[in-house]
Formats: structure tokens, C-alpha cells, sequence
């Protein structure tokens, strides 16, 4: 593409739309702009559905995650009764100790306890099996089994852990990528009413809240869930009882989360939305910073900062605080749990109803049942801050579009001449505010076509809506006798050149930004291009010539030299449609005598539609419009409109008569 305009960002094709934005330099435009950020989020469970579906792609890894994890849990929920089984060795040969080393058998001891009347005791001796002293081999026997089922646990758990990186950062690629081409498709309007720095902290910061969010989360919820599943079976295979008693816990644990979730899910939203906001203040201070220099307006904009951040700050104490209740809340409900599982264990024990083991096991399913609980509680806390961010993403992925391009247009439909007619044209920015009404026109192929006017009167309007930037709402614009609405935007726009008033190179060497359009040139088409738009004049002057590297803003180079770097760019791309947009606005008067050559030789055998301010740089033009209120009032050659004296001639004097007669009387 051969357009200056592949960075609509810098907004030089924008003046017009700046003009409808409510306030004082309007959202996102200049150091001290506001914005609006978008106020209706969806709800929770819509959203998380609407994320979860992304894993799709990745889903035969999914559910091996699954699987691997689910091995991984059960062997890690049977290691505590495997364990039990050594303690009941011990214990029993402890007790057997006892017991037989005064040489009674098991039976004798027993009859011997009942005779006594002391039952409970030889209700517990009548459940273990008891042997003269500790069976040391078996105990080793049992523990080598208990590392053997742990090692493998791990081994599962890591496998499944790899397994399930590889699906969320697929899924996080997928996302960029998605939400890179809607920002290509998106149309201009839509950056028209969103401040940078707020869709910045969507395609950044939300992303990566995103990425975190199902990085953690996945894993340590799957794992917590399946858990306690494992761990209430356990529980159920060694005591019914305790088991109904454990479960208790559980409808208090969901009571208190939903509670909690309820009341933080919004915090969580307006802490993002803060984030945005407090984003797009930053960007818009430190790209205008010396704007806001030269104006005073430091301590305005620090005061802005302190209560935007003062505002997050607030928004997210909130949030982090209310959804940390969930985890002391939790940890309070297993202790009770815990407590009373102890004392009924410990019970049934002396009453022989249950081993010391299988109680030993029971309270550590106690500990994992309460655990995983306390981290889905946990891990909701954090869920609830990735939702958030995603239904941010979602509102940008759902962005009207523009409209859909024409398809299967030959491609020797690109060849122009360069005629381009306006055939009672209509639009607006705002349905209530027209501002182009029923324009018509038409530039011959290979004229120079100016257009002047007081600032809003749709000059830069026309030349967006030419790049198809925006669609008219009535009336057609045809070039070559084709509806440009008929023909690619690709396309059309390739076939166009445009240098904006304000400048944008990216980072990259000057050689690579004269380039930029056409980036099959040769060496030699590079240094002609900058020769006939004099670059190669100050190109020598620099440290390293071509290979200088430009910075982010261009700030090594002057403003002229920057405009003459994206001149060269339109030289070299070779349009057929040339649009220059007070392209010469930023040099020195020198300069621009010197460019009004080369503009010269790059306008020659194309149609050139030119906007300019300073009268002196159209006098030349096949044809000038002059546009007030998006209407042409007039139009003609230089002369035939100052022999008019109307609205061009009043131009011309303000410009040239009143400094004319400011000279003589000084």
C-alpha cells in the first residue's frame, strides 16, 4: 500500500472528525483530552462460557490435561489410606507389644478386657490385628508403595501442567491475532471515539490479564475440582458418617463464595475500566508533553493523574479486598470442619468402630477436602479479574466492522487514469450535524485540484472519504467511471499517494521508511526518490546517511526533514492519486520552493488533489475549490477567482494584503 495513511493513529486525516468531539480537544486527541470508556459489561457466566469456548481448537490436548490430571489426583487421594495402613502396623504392634508380650493371646486379652467390663478397649483390640512388636518390613513395604504412587502423581501432574501451557498460550495467540486483523478491519470512526490508550490496555494489558488468568486458573481449579471429588469418594469408603458430617462445610463454602462474587464481580470491572482510563490520560500526557509544557499545564494534568489513580487505586482496594475475604472465610469454615471430624474420630477409635490409620486418613482427606475449596475460592477471586478483561476484548471483537470489500473485481480494474467524480455526495460525522451536502465534481485525469477553506469546512473530509476511510450516506464517487465502493479497499487505496501535515515514520532506519510503500523498490529507486524530494540533501549531513535509525516519534529529525522523509514515500510509491494534505505545512520557506519542484514532477501525469492553507503553494492548480460548510461556493483557476472577488479573494488578502499593509506601517 502506497498511502501515508497506513497509521491512521497520528490523525492527520482526521481534523475533520476532531472538530464533532465533545470538549476541548476531544477523547484521545491531545495532551489534555478525555474519553469515554465503554459503560455495560456482560455478566459473569456468559462471558466465561464465551472464553472457555476459545480452548476448542486446542481441545484433544484439553482433554488429555483432563485425563493426566485425574489420574494424577486419584493416586494422590489414595496415598493417605495407603498411609493409614502403615500406621495401623505401628500402632498395632505397639499395642500388640503389650498385649502378647505377657503371653496371652489376642482372644484371652480380649475376654479378659470384656470380663473387666471394659468394653470399648476390647471393641478396638477386636479390629486390629495385633503382632509382637512393629513389623518394620511391612511399615517399609507400605511407605515404598505410598512414594511410588506420589512419584507418579507429580510426574502426571507436570506432564498435564505442559500440556495444558501449550492450549492456553495457543488460545492467547489465536486471541492477538483475532483481535490484530479486527483492528485492521475496524473502521475509522470507531478510533475517531476511542482514546489510544484505552484501546492500547484492551490489546495489552486485558490480553495479558487473560493469558495469567487462564494460566493459573485452569490448572489449579481442574485439579482443586477434581480433588474433592476424589477426596469425598475416599471419605465415603472409609466412614459414611464423618463424610456427611465433612460435607456440611460445603453449602456454607458456596453460600459465602457466591455472596462475595456477587459484590466483587463489578469492583473487578471498574478497576479495568480505571486501568483504561488511567492509561489513556498517561498516553495522551507524555505523546503531547510538550504541549503541555509549553502550555502550564503540568500541575492540570498531574492533578488529572493523582485522581484517576486515586480512582484505581480506590477500585481496586475494593475489589481485592472483598474478594479476599473468600479465602479466611474458607479456612475458618475447615478449621470448624477439621475440629469436629477430630473428636468424632478419636471416638469411634475407643469404640473400635474405626482404626487409628483410617481416622489418620480421614483427617488428612479433611485438609485436601478444605484445601481445594479455599483455592477455587481463591482462584474465583482471580477468574473474576480475567473475565473482566474479557469482556472488555469481547466489546472490541464485536466492534461494528466496515463494510464487507467487493469481491471477485478483476484485477486489471486497478489500472487509472485518474479521474475522479463526486456525484451529489453526502455525509456526516453526526446524523444531527450535516456536513458535506450534495457535492459534485469531477478532476480530469492528470489535474491539480486544490482545495481551500476555513478549518471544518470538509476539505480533509473529501479526501477521506476518496481513501474510502469513510462511506458517503448518499451519492457515489467514481474514478474512472468506477464506483470506488465496487473496488477493494485494498486496492483502491494502492492506486492512491497521500502525504498528511502530520508526519509518521516508524522505527526504522530512514532507507526502510522511504520504503515503506513500496517495499520492492530498488537501491536505486530509493536514492532517485530522495534525490527529486530532497532528502539526500540532509541524509549526508547525519551519522550513518540512510542506515540512520528513526526513533518511535521521529524526534532525531527535524519537523521539515520528517515531511520531506514521507514525501520521498509518496514519490516512490507511484501513485496514480495523489493526495497531499498540507504536505509542506512543516518546512522552511526555502524548503518549500524547492519542494514546489518536486511536487511539480510528482503531480505530472496524475490526478493530485491538493489541500492547503498557505494560497501561495495552488496558484498553479487546473482547478481550486473553495469549500465553506462542506459545500463548494466556488471554483476556478487562480485568477478567474480573485477576478471573481468572492470568497477565495477574501482568502488571498488576508494572507497577502494584510501583512503587505502591517509592513508598510511598521
Amino acid at each position: 500500500m502506497s498511502t501515508e495513511s497506513q497509521a491512521p493513529a497520528k490523525g492527520g486525516q482526521l481534523k475533520e472528525t476532531e472538530r464533532i468531539q465533545q470538549g476541548p480537544g476531544g477523547p484521545g486527541r491531545g495532551p489534555m483530552g478525555g474519553g469515554m470508556i465503554g459503560q455495560k459489561a456482560d455478566t459473569f457466566w456468559p462471558s466465561l462460557k464465551r472464553l472457555l469456548a476459545r480452548l476448542r481448537p486446542e481441545r484433544h490436548k484439553a482433554y488429555a490435561v483432563v485425563a493426566l490430571t485425574l489420574v494424577s489426583v486419584v493416586a494422590t487421594a489414595v496415598g493417605p489410606k495407603i498411609l493409614g495402613r502403615a500406621t495401623d502396623l505401628i500402632f498395632a504392634g505397639l499395642i500388640g507389644k503389650d498385649v502378647l508380650g505377657s503371653g496371652a493371646t489376642q482372644e484371652q486379652a480380649i475376654e479378659a478386657l470384656r470380663a473387666q467390663g471394659e468394653n470399648d478397649r476390647a471393641d478396638m483390640l477386636a479390629s486390629m490385628k495385633l503382632t509382637d512388636g512393629v513389623d518394620f518390613s511391612a511399615v517399609a513395604d507400605v511407605l515404598l508403595l505410598v512414594l511410588a504412587v506420589y512419584v507418579a502423581a507429580s510426574l502426571l501432574a507436570w506432564l498435564g501442567g505442559y500440556l495444558l501451557n501449550d492450549v492456553v498460550q495457543g488460545t492467547i495467540l489465536r486471541m492477538r491475532s483475532e483481535v490484530e486483523d479486527k483492528v485492521n478491519r475496524l473502521p475509522l470512526g470507531y478510533f475517531d471515539k476511542q482514546p489510544r490508550g484505552e484501546l492500547l490496555s484492551r490489546v495489552t494489558n486485558d490480553i495479558d490479564n487473560i493469558s495469567q488468568t487462564l494460566q493459573q486458573t485452569m490448572s489449579q481449579m481442574l485439579t482443586s475440582l477434581l480433588t474433592v471429588f476424589a477426596v469425598i469418594g475416599m471419605m465415603f469408603y472409609i466412614s459414611p458418617l464423618l463424610a456427611l458430617v465433612a460435607l456440611v462445610s460445603v453449602p456454607i463454602s458456596m453460600f459465602v463464595t457466591a455472596a462475595v462474587m456477587k459484590r466483587s464481580q463489578g469492583m473487578f470491572i471498574q478497576q479495568w475500566r480505571r486501568t483504561g482510563t488511567l492509561n489513556a490520560h498517561i498516553e495522551e500526557t507524555f505523546s503531547g508533553h510538550a504541549i503541555v509544557k509549553v502550555f502550564g499545564r503540568q500541575a492540570d494534568s498531574e492533578r488529572k493523574f493523582a485522581e484517576q489513580n486515586d480512582e484505581l487505586y480506590q477500585a481496586s482496594y475494593s475489589a481485592q479486598f472483598v474478594s479476599g475475604l473468600i479465602m479466611p472465610i474458607m479456612m475458618f469454615v475447615g478449621n470448624l470442619n477439621y475440629v469436629v471430624i477430630a473428636v468424632l474420630g478419636g471416638l469411634r477409635v475407643a469404640s473400635g468402630t474405626m482404626s487409628l490409620g483410617d481416622v489418620q486418613a480421614f483427617i488428612q482427606y479433611t485438609r485436601q477436602f478444605t484445601q481445594p475449596l479455599t483455592q477455587v475460592a481463591s482462584m474465583l477471586n482471580l477468574l473474576q479479574s480475567g473475565v473482566a478483561s474479557a469482556e472488555r476484548v469481547f466489546e472490541l471483537l464485536d466492534a461494528d466492522e466496515e463494510t464487507p470489500d467487493a469481491s471477485g473485481r478483476p484485477a486489471a480494474e486497478a489500472d487509472a487514469r485518474g479521474e475522479v467524480r463526486f456525484e451529489d455526495v453526502s455525509f456526516s460525522y453526526d446524523p444531527e450535524r450535516p456536513l458535506i451536502s450534495g457535492l459534485s465534481l469531477v478532476a480530469e485525469p492528470g489535474s491539480t485540484v486544490a482545495i481551500v477553506g476555513p478549518t471544518g469546512a470538509g476539505k480533509t473530509t473529501m479526501v477521506n472519504l476518496v481513501m474510502r476511510f469513510y462511506d458517503p450516506q448518499s451519492g457515489r464517487i467514481l474514478i474512472d467511471g468506477v464506483d470506488i465502493t465496487s473496488i477493494p479497499r485494498g486496492v483502491l487505496r494502492s492506486r492512491i499517494g497521500m502525504v498528511l501535515q502530520d508526519t509518521w515514520l516508524f522505527a526504522g532506519s530512514i532507507r526502510d521508511n522511504i520504503a515503506y510503500g513500496r517495499p520492492d523498490a530498488t537501491e536505486e529507486q530509493i536514492l532517485e526518490a530522495a534525490r527529486a524530494t530532497f532528502v539526500d540533501r540532509f541524509v549526508h549531513s547525519l551519522p550513518d546517511g540512510y542506515d540512520t535509525v528513526i526513533d518511535e516519534d521521529g524526534s532525531n529529525l527535524s519537523a521539515g526533514e520528517r515531511q520531506l522523509v514521507t514525501i520521498a514515500r509518496a514519490f516512490l510509491s507511484d501513485p496514480a492519486l495523489l493526495i497531499l494534505d498540507e504536505a509542506t505545512s512543516s518546512v522552511d520557506t526555502r524548503t518549500e520552493l524547492l519542494l514546489q519542484q518536486a511536487m511539480a514532477a510528482l503531480r505530472s501525469d496524475r490526478t493530485s488533489f491538493v489541500i492547503a492553507h498557505r494560497l501561495s503553494t495552488i496558484r498553479d492548480a487546473d482547478l481550486i475549490l473553495v469549500m465553506e460548510d462542506g459545500s463548494i461556493v466556488e471554483q476556478g483557476s487562480h485568477e478567474e477567482l480573485l477576478a471573481v472577488g468572492g470568497a477565495y479573494a477574501r482568502l488571498y488578502r488576508s494572507q497577502f494584503e494584510s501583512a503587505a499593509e502591517e509592513v508598510v506601517v511598521g
